[in-house]
């Protein structure tokens, strides 16, 4: 069997060979770059960032049985590095104001972080209200297990169809209806005056 190309053109036909595998391999990666920016979860970590108005919570107990958060606080949620988020949130706690981070870290489940060290699973769930999620706390505390919902909103008004999607959540997660608490907003934690 004869080959097409004489002898002299074997150099030319092996450098046309290089440059489709080169231009293959190209491709290639850039086809793996196109569907690793796919992968992106619609909880996107930029997405979040920024100040996050509580505008109800659910838990295990009922908040009128204890000393619950009956005023909150914005909290602001900051991406890190690696697709990790940090929250701070600010309570009051025996009349004092109180801020705490949190550094919530990514896991392979997209709106899936852990908390403390792996003892606690965070769920970040997005609503079809625009600009409104459910993060939804399982853990344990003090030994026992806990769960906890919070409905997040960038503004603190109060938004009827985004609580009516938050209670059918807390319902489909077993949570009782009366636990749930729409605690009175505050922009900022200041001492209260006697």
């Amino acid at each position: 069997m004869r080959s097409r190309h004489s002898p002299g053109d074997l150099p030319c036909v092996r450098a046309q060979r290089l440059e489709m595998k080169n231009l293959l391999i190209f491709l290639l990666l850039g086809l793996v770059a196109v569907l690793k920016a796919q992968e992106v979860p619609s909880d996107d970590q930029e997405e979040l960032s920024g100040t996050w108005h509580i505008k109800a919570l659910v838990c295990d107990k009922n908040h009128t049985e204890r000393e619950g958060p009956k005023k909150v606080f914005p909290m602001t949620v900051t991406a890190l590095e690696g697709g990790d988020l940090e929250v701070e949130i600010t309570f009051w706690k025996k009349g004092q104001c109180h801020k705490k981070k949190i550094v919530m870290h990514k896991t392979d489940e997209p709106g899936k972080y852990t908390a403390f060290k792996g003892k606690k699973v965070i769920y970040i769930q997005e609503l079809s209200v625009k600009d409104h999620y459910i993060f939804y706390c399982e853990g344990q505390h003090h030994g026992k297990s806990r769960r906890m919902g919070k409905l997040v909103g960038r503004n603190p008004e109060e938004n009827p169809e985004a609580l009516e999607e938050f209670k059918k959540f807390a319902q489909g997660k077993g949570l009782r209806q009366e636990n749930i608490l729409v605690p009175e907003q505050s922009d900022q934690c200041t001492p209260e005056s006697d």
